[in-house]
């Protein structure tokens, strides 16, 4: 599913398990059932990752992480949507406070916004090894089906809201081709990769900025 630059990136970053807005914990069966119903009523497929296509999947998602940052224009573009609030008090992007602290294993799913650089006194914690994923999926790969998936993904989040189980996203692989087509499952796997989605159980996380409605929304008699 594309990325539009010209949208403001939300913040799903790096937190430990069992803390801040991590989904740390697993879903319970109903709310992953109900996930995949809601996904379903948009004709796509939601599915959670079995062990060995987990493990894919991380190191997928390590790959990425690598690309990104040794890519300049990438760095560039993510350091544009980063706020230093020492320095501005932000109206979009991602905060610094936002951030969250890095996992010392190195293993995290969540985008790290900090980037190559390195900030002063940030805490370093440990993060789950296994966390939950599940990939939505969707047949085709034209710009309708980038809109079901859309869709979906709506669904999808509220049914989540409803259960109390708390979302983040990994998106990294799926900027790259040739990692994108790899994250499905090599038995059960079909159609096309539009989102990977981290699940559990933690506490909000702090808020970060919005601009004001009558900036991203136009309404038309």
């Amino acid at each position: 599913m594309p990325h539009s630059s010209g949208s403001t990136p939300r913040s799903g970053t790096g937190t430990p398990a069992g803390t801040r807005s991590t989904p740390g914990r697993y879903p319970r069966t109903s709310a992953g059932s109900s996930s995949t119903d809601a996904a379903r009523a948009e004709g796509a497929d939601f599915s959670f990752l079995t062990p060995t296509h987990l493990e894919t999947v991380l190191e997928l998602i390590r790959d990425a992480e690598g690309y990104n940052r040794g890519d300049p224009a990438r760095e560039a573009e993510q350091h544009h949507w980063t706020r230093d609030t020492k320095a501005e008090a932000p109206v979009d992007g991602v905060p610094d406070y936002a951030f969250g602290p890095c996992d010392a294993s190195g293993r995290a799913t969540t985008r790290d916004f900090a980037g190559i650089a390195v900030l002063v006194g940030r805490a370093r914690v440990p993060f789950e090894n296994r966390p939950q994923l599940a990939l939505l999926s969707t047949a085709g790969d034209r710009p309708v089906d980038w809109l079901r998936a859309g869709q979906a993904l709506e669904r999808v989040l509220l049914t989540a809201t409803l259960h109390d189980v708390s979302t983040s996203f990994a998106t990294r692989p799926l900027e790259w081709p040739d990692l994108r087509w790899i994250l499905r499952d090599p038995v059960f796997g079909t159609g096309h990769t539009q989102m990977i989605i981290r699940m559990g159980y933690g506490p909000a996380g702090p808020r970060t900025p919005r601009r004001p409605w009558k900036q991203v929304l136009t309404i038309e008699p």
